[in-house]
Formats: C-alpha cells, sequence, structure tokens
C-alpha cells in the first residue's frame, strides 16, 4: 500500500502565498512522476503541474510562471509552491504520485485533498 498524505492549504488573500507537501509512504519501490490537480466547486479536476523522475516539470497555462512543483527525492515529497495566488485559484488540491511499488508492480495513489481558498 501506498499512502499520500497533504499539507499546507489554507485561506490567504489574492497576491498571497501558499506552500502545498505531499508526502508518500509505504511499499515504494520508484517513483516515477509526481502531480498537482485541483478542482473548484462545480468545475472538473484539473491538473495543474507535473515533474517526472528527472525533475522534467509541466506547467498548465493559468499557472505559468506563479506556481513551481519540486520534489525532495530522499523524503518522497512533492512540492507545490504558489504565488501571486488569485480567486481563480481557489479549490481542493490533490497530488498524485506514480511509480513502482517493492514488489514490482505499477501504482498510482491519491492524496485526501487539501482546500486553497484565495480570498479578493
Amino acid at each position: 500500500q501506498v499512502q499520500l498524505v497533504e499539507s499546507g492549504g489554507g485561506l490567504v488573500q489574492a497576491g498571497g502565498s501558499l506552500r502545498l507537501s505531499c508526502a508518500a509512504s509505504g511499499s515504494i519501490f520508484s517513483i516515477n512522476g509526481m502531480d498537482w490537480y485541483r478542482q473548484a466547486a462545480g468545475k472538473q479536476r484539473e491538473l495543474v503541474a507535473s515533474i517526472t523522475s528527472g525533475g522534467s516539470t509541466n506547467y498548465a497555462d493559468p499557472v505559468k510562471g506563479r506556481i513551481t512543483i519540486s520534489r525532495d527525492n530522499a523524503k518522497n515529497t512533492v512540492y507545490l509552491q504558489m504565488n501571486s495566488l488569485k480567486p481563480e485559484d481557489t479549490g481542493v488540491y490533490y497530488c498524485y504520485i506514480r511509480g513502482t511499488t517493492t514488489w514490482k508492480t505499477d501504482f498510482g495513489s491519491w492524496g485526501q485533498g487539501i482546500q486553497v481558498t484565495v480570498s479578493s
């Protein structure tokens, strides 16, 4: 089993910053990629940012220049640094980690979701 625990969400004023963390634990042999998704009320879940095992990153257009995804391989943790936040960034943020278990099987695990609210 692989479990993800998210932290760092909360309420922030427009223009402010938040840093989200997602720590993976369990029977992990290797991690191939880490993603952050978000879902606004009444909207579909959308991909925000991704980082590969080699450190390559990709971002959705609405967050480019404002959000940075990074990882700490030693801690099996992915971060999402969010700056210059806008009200439209409000939503529940989910991490998703893909990799291989110690049993040499593929896995994909979701975090529990964490609320980010940006006030105007």
